[in-house]
């Protein structure tokens, strides 16, 4: 039987046992999206799998390695269509998404162009704080499975989300980034 931990899992093989939970993370990174949805959950999870089936031969390690990798692309497609939407509108109205502990739309929206370009920011001053803030929110990861995919302990994942968040929180000038 093939589980989601087998290295030697190719895209194709792996899909069918994450789906489902894809299709979740990608429900909760949509929730929060003001006015009508332009892109649903399946669909996001399609255009992953789209994304990430251009990358030919590419390992996947784990199951946390393989929805880090997905969360990349999620964030990814969101921003461009985000990027898309403003553009064609003039600076109208933006994808606005919820930044939480638990990962999941209960606070005030975020803009998620915001929260993309202060991610870069981050990035720049510290790449493991604004990949644990991606992984967390568009993954999906546990504590547990970011310092998996990290390689770090899950008392340093959850130091540096704290951080992150605080940061970030700082950096977008608004209290929209979650406090959990």
């Amino acid at each position: 039987m093939v589980t989601p931990d087998d290295p030697n899992l190719t895209l194709s093989r792996v899909m069918p046992l994450v789906y489902d939970e894809l299709r979740r993370i990608a429900r909760r990174c949509l929730a929060g999206e003001k006015g009508g949805r332009s892109l649903q959950p399946t669909a996001l999870v399609h255009e992953a799998y789209l994304k990430l089936a251009g990358e030919k031969n590419r390992p996947w390690k784990n199951n946390a390695h393989f929805r880090a990798i997905a969360a990349s692309s999620m964030r990814e497609i969101l921003v461009d269509r985000a990027r898309a939407r403003g553009a064609a509108k003039r600076g109208g109205s933006r994808v606005r998404v919820t930044l939480t502990d638990a990962v999941a739309p209960s606070g005030p929206p975020v803009d998620l162009l915001a929260l993309d370009q202060a991610l870069t920011r981050l990035g720049a001053l510290d790449p493991r704080q604004a990949r644990i803030v991606e992984l967390r929110y568009f993954g999906g990861l546990t504590v547990e499975e970011c310092a998996q995919s990290l390689d770090v302990s899950p008392a340093t994942v959850k130091r540096e989300w704290s951080m992150a968040r605080a940061w970030l929180k700082g950096e977008m000038k608004s209290d929209d980034v979650g406090e959990s």
